[in-house]
């Protein structure tokens, strides 16, 4: 406790780090302020009586956890930061199908700007087609319309509706930019975290007045294997041992044998993306469409503890932690680093050959990786067999775990690379939380 305590100083000791925090503090604050605003003329005490009437199915729930209650709350912020996260969906596959797209993609710092603005005019478009489907499946299916909402009405509701997502994705750029983080992934964590504590009391409740509190036990010591699970898959590395050429330092050679370091090849490299992913394309259709096409998706699609909901989330899952996986790691461009560089891999020829061994490593880690993730993001669905209540079971794992838990490791990693160049302690020091690297780890891949 004393080092932690000493740790928290040292932060505060920091001063960039400190204003960075602050910052960050400071734009989630504005965030969650967002989320308590309602639409104009929307009638919330409707709302919450259809709240406490249960008239809330697994999907809205879901959607409220992931902008912190503002989809449930009618606020200016209900859609949150999704429809930025599926424009980011559709420009990365154009980016494997248009040339156009490719070229952008090549061309450095400028062509991802230009990507950045495609990507937001796109994220306007998906506001726009989302806009009315939530006032007309959320809102007006829980009769909090007001009663003159006529054609102004509406028009005005969803400049406003596009407005408030387009500031949640402001902020969450501000953040990446200027605090800590990554941004648009720390809103949506925020906002799972501030669900959890009315979640747990929900279930403690409940089992209180059923008189089985073994269970809430149980329930914690599960919960807390599966976040220990969680953590181990997404700092699980692959060590690929490397020589790299011998030192010289004038006309002498510093290391006869050359030295030896290793090529870290991360279990699940895509990080929290493919889950976010995969979520952000499942709501997609239930949010655009309404009417008899809208009644088949809410019956296929709406129930987040059905059958064919998690098995499609299972099955996109995978697919997209191999698409990620694929831009995050280039084993062509690997290889001709290592060339350059002199190294090499013990036993394997560099150039094509190293590259082909690198790209059959990388699948093969990948799958496995990919399994767990699809394994983790269909737990609540058991969980909710398992008699936990639908709030609580949302925290069970699925995809507010996996957020949750790869955006604070990713927080932290940045907090500990700033407390290391300043030659203090790292905030992770002595843990076995990939926030230090090691002694001979190469930070080039």
């Amino acid at each position: 406790m004393k080092r932690f305590i000493q740790n928290i100083k040292n932060i505060w000791k920091v001063e960039e780090l400190r204003k960075r925090i602050i910052f960050t503090l400071a734009l989630i604050l504005v965030y969650r302020i967002g989320s308590f605003i309602i639409l104009p003329g929307v009638d919330y005490a409707a709302l919450e009586r259809a709240q406490a009437a249960g008239d809330q199915n697994a999907l809205e729930t879901l959607l409220s956890l992931f902008s912190g209650g503002g989809f449930t709350n009618a606020s200016i912020m209900a859609l949150g930061i999704m429809p930025y996260i599926s424009a980011s969906i559709i420009m990365q596959l154009l980016g494997m199908a248009v040339p156009a797209v490719q070229k952008m993609q090549n061309e450095g710092e400028s062509g991802r700007k230009r990507i950045n603005n495609y990507t937001r005019i796109l994220t306007i478009v998906i506001c726009a087609l989302q806009a009315p489907g939530y006032l007309a499946l959320y809102v007006q299916s829980k009769g909090a319309l007001p009663v003159d909402a006529g054609t102004f009405w509406w028009a005005q509701t969803i400049i406003v509706l596009v407005a408030g997502a387009m500031f949640a994705v402001w902020l969450g750029e501000r953040i990446t930019d200027n605090g800590i983080g990554n941004g648009i992934s720390l809103l949506i964590t925020v906002g799972i975290l501030s669900r959890l504590p009315g979640a747990f009391t929900a279930e403690v409740g409940l089992a209180m007045s059923s008189g089985n509190l073994i269970k809430i036990l149980l329930e914690i010591v599960a919960f807390m294997l599966v976040v220990l699970s969680t953590v181990l898959i997404v700092q699980g590395v692959r060590k690929v041992p490397l020589n790299t050429a011998k030192k010289v330092v004038g006309s002498r050679q510093v290391d006869d044998q050359g030295a030896r370091n290793y090529l870290p090849i991360k279990v699940n490299a895509s990080g929290v993306m493919p889950i976010i992913f995969a979520q952000a394309i499942m709501t997609i259709p239930v949010m655009m469409f309404a009417g008899g096409e809208g009644g088949f998706i809410q019956r296929t699609l709406g129930d987040v503890y059905g059958v064919s909901y998690n098995v499609l989330l299972a099955i996109l899952i995978i697919v997209f932690t191999y698409f990620y996986t694929a831009i995050m790691i280039n084993p062509r461009k690997i290889a001709d680093d290592l060339k350059k560089s002199g190294g090499f891999i013990p036993g394997v020829r560099p150039g094509e050959e190293t590259a082909d061994y690198i790209d059959s490593l990388v699948s093969r880690i990948t799958f496995p990786g990919s399994l767990f993730l699809a394994i983790i993001a269909i737990i609540p669905a058991i969980a909710k067999l398992a008699g936990v209540n639908d709030a609580f079971a949302m925290f069970f794992g699925g995809t507010s775990l996996l957020i949750m838990v790869g955006v604070v490791l990713d927080t932290l990693q940045q907090i500990e690379s700033y407390l290391l160049n300043r030659h203090m302690d790292g905030l992770m020091e002595g843990s076995k939380i990939r926030g230090r690297r090691t002694q001979g780890e190469l930070s080039g891949f």
